[in-house]
């Protein structure tokens, strides 16, 4: 009894069963802050409608969630403003707290979401937003 047939099936059943599922593309997302993370560190967002994202955090400490392009993280890397009040895609979230906001993305890409308090960058407190 040969066995290269069955180990070939048998990888190609491990490789397409143990592949995670997509993120399903959505108007109304859910993201939790803990431990310094964001979870989910991926969503999908249909592109040209408006977006409902919620943002719980289960931290003690306060985070700021900001959204969008290159030039917006490397303004804010180097920023001093502590709070994002009024701006949808800059939103400070205190320690045990929730806030919804509301943005809209034209273009279809990546735009990566960030924690800038210091330090937290650094630690890993990033994501991704996928409009499709």
């Amino acid at each position: 009894m040969t066995i290269r047939p069955w180990v070939g099936a048998l990888l190609l059943i491990g490789l397409v069963g143990g592949c995670a599922p997509t993120a399903p593309v959505s108007d109304h997302v859910s993201i939790s802050f803990r431990y310094s993370h964001f979870d989910p560190g991926l969503a999908r967002v249909p592109a040209g409608v408006p977006v409902t994202i919620t943002l719980n955090n289960g931290d003690p400490i306060e985070h700021e969630w900001i959204v969008g392009g290159p030039e917006v993280h490397a303004l804010h890397r180097t920023g001093t403003e502590a709070f994002h009040e009024g701006r949808a895609n800059e939103v400070t979230v205190p320690a045990f707290s929730t806030r919804t906001t509301t943005n809209e993305f034209d273009q279809p890409g990546n735009y990566a979401f960030t924690c800038h308090l210091p330090g937290h960058e650094a630690y890993g407190m990033t994501g991704t937003l996928r409009v499709v």
